[in-house]
């Protein structure tokens, strides 16, 4: 028999603190499936060593003399591309900058611990899990997406008769991008109002409602509890909260337990809707990791809604999606770029 020879991820290490280099040196040298290609300490030299080096994988910090994170993803994926993960801090700049940083192209982000006490075995397996999952991941360059036509399914729709009430998206890995891309292709017009579940913590989610409304016709906001549903608005659950609406079309949040490990959840949100809007909702289920909106999308299915999955094609990762079509609950598989149309199509 032959044997196979093992390669281990190569990740280049960019941060301009000493701690932080150790820290990610050490978790990640402590799994066989990883090796350090290298360290950089700014983003310039991270550009220079990702030439140099090409490392399968880098974990690219925010703040750094010379030149910053963003503007060193900005060159690497202009002259080098390879899948980066992002370590942000909670501010509110470090947000910022992480939710622009995922909307152009760093496949996922984690939170950075503060100290060396707080550096938990949970937080560096996070870490390999995230690596993992960006080394597998798919490089999408900007206008470049694959734009097949979506894949229509023949099923049974209760309600193809009925002018669409609602939409409801579920996100995750690669989403922000995915997100911008969907939402930025509605019309300020649009005659449906749109929940969005996009795995994030506190802080991010609001970030992001912020970013997509800036460059948005629709209105693009967090969601709050008591808000009312307005057609032509994106509400985005807020990070650590469960989002459901009730039959007044009144958002509620709240914290029951997560699903999984996640809060909020899409299940939630897609049962939800279900519930109260039965035949009239279209729910999509874009990139991300997993299978939270498989259960969820049941239901809808169950009530005559319309399920629509991001092709595989155009996903950053193929798991929510790929749950969802696998499952035989997806009325379309489409490709990004068509999905807003798609949408718009069974919203008319």
């Amino acid at each position: 028999m032959t044997r196979v020879e093992f390669k281990p991820v190569r990740v280049l290490i960019v941060d301009d603190s000493v701690f932080f280099r150790r820290l990610i040196s050490e978790s990640i040298s402590s799994d066989p499936r990883f090796e350090v290609a290298g360290t950089a300490r700014n983003g310039r030299e991270a550009v220079e060593k990702v030439l140099e080096l090409e490392p399968d994988v880098v974990t690219m910090d925010i703040n750094m003399p010379v030149m910053d994170g963003l503007e060193s993803l900005h060159a690497i994926m202009a002259q080098h591309p390879v899948p980066v993960v992002m370590l942000s801090s909670m501010a509110v700049e470090g947000a910022y900058v992480t939710v622009r940083a995922l909307e152009e192209g760093a496949v996922d982000f984690l939170l950075k611990p503060q100290s060396w006490q707080n550096v938990s075995q949970v937080w560096k397996s996070e870490l390999i899990q995230k690596l993992l999952v960006a080394y597998r991941a798919k490089l999408l360059v900007t206008g470049r997406t694959p734009s097949s036509p979506p894949v229509r399914r023949p099923v049974r729709d209760r309600g193809s008769t009925l002018r669409r009430k609602i939409v409801a998206i579920g996100s995750s890995t690669g989403g922000p991008g995915a997100l911008r891309e969907v939402l930025t292709r509605l019309p300020a017009d649009f005659p449906c109002a749109i929940l969005v579940v996009q795995h994030m913590p506190p802080l991010f989610t609001r970030t992001l409602a912020e970013r997509l409304n800036a460059v948005s016709a629709l209105t693009v906001k967090e969601a709050a509890a008591g808000d009312l549903l307005k057609p032509g608005t994106a509400y985005i659950a807020p990070g650590d909260y469960h989002m459901v609406v009730n039959h007044s079309g009144t958002i509620i949040l709240n914290q029951d337990p997560p699903i999984g490990s996640l809060r909020p959840a899409v299940d939630v949100l897609f049962d939800s809707v279900a519930k109260h809007y039965g035949a009239g909702v279209v729910a999509a289920v874009l990139t991300g990791m997993g299978s939270d909106g498989k259960r969820g999308a049941q239901r809808i299915k169950e009530e005559g809604g319309v399920v629509l999955a991001q092709s595989e094609k155009t996903c950053v990762v193929y798991g929510m999606p790929r749950a969802v079509v696998e499952a035989g609950l997806a009325d379309e598989i489409v490709p990004l770029p068509k999905m807003a149309e798609e949408i718009q199509r069974y919203c008319q």
